[in-house]
């Protein structure tokens, strides 16, 4: 009798992994994915893999720019937002689904060249809205993510 209950729990506790494996996440206003605060690739691959629709692919897209571009970049999901940066250095980097578009946030956006053209009521911040039927600029994205990683991070 006792291994049977010692069996039941670990039966039980295999079926909710499974469960939660395969249900899909909240999303939140504007469409953002509920995902776990967490360090590495793991969380934001599955950030991105909950982006909804056309958005899935500009978050694999804009995540593959950032590795190529600066190797070694370091990941988390925090406030369910990917953030990038360097490990020690802090944050230069994120992005959040919206309604119609992903906004790109540059943490020193003020020193990078040509100033990324969204304001931000934050001194230091600028942002990129990526919207569906626009094509990103991707050799402006990639110049601007190497010098945003070459820059102070945020600690957040």
């Amino acid at each position: 009798m006792a291994q049977t209950t010692s069996r039941r729990p670990a039966k039980i506790a295999k079926k909710a992994a499974a469960k939660q494996a395969t249900a899909k996440p909240v999303l939140l206003s504007g469409g953002n994915p509920q995902i776990a605060k967490g360090y590495g690739d793991a969380p934001v691959q599955a950030y991105i893999t909950a982006m909804p629709g056309w958005k899935r692919d500009v978050g694999r897209h804009l995540d593959a720019l950032i590795v190529r571009t600066v190797p070694g970049v370091y990941k988390a999901v925090k406030w369910n937002t990917p953030f990038y940066g360097l490990e020690g250095q802090g944050w230069f980097l994120g992005f959040h689904c919206f309604t119609k578009y992903v906004k790109v946030t540059f943490f020193r956006g003020t020193s990078l060249h040509p100033i990324p053209p969204g304001e931000s009521k934050h001194k230091e911040v600028r942002y990129l809205d990526i919207y569906e039927d626009v094509p990103l600029d991707e050799a402006q994205f990639v110049a601007w993510v190497k010098q945003a990683s070459q820059l102070p991070g945020e600690r957040l």
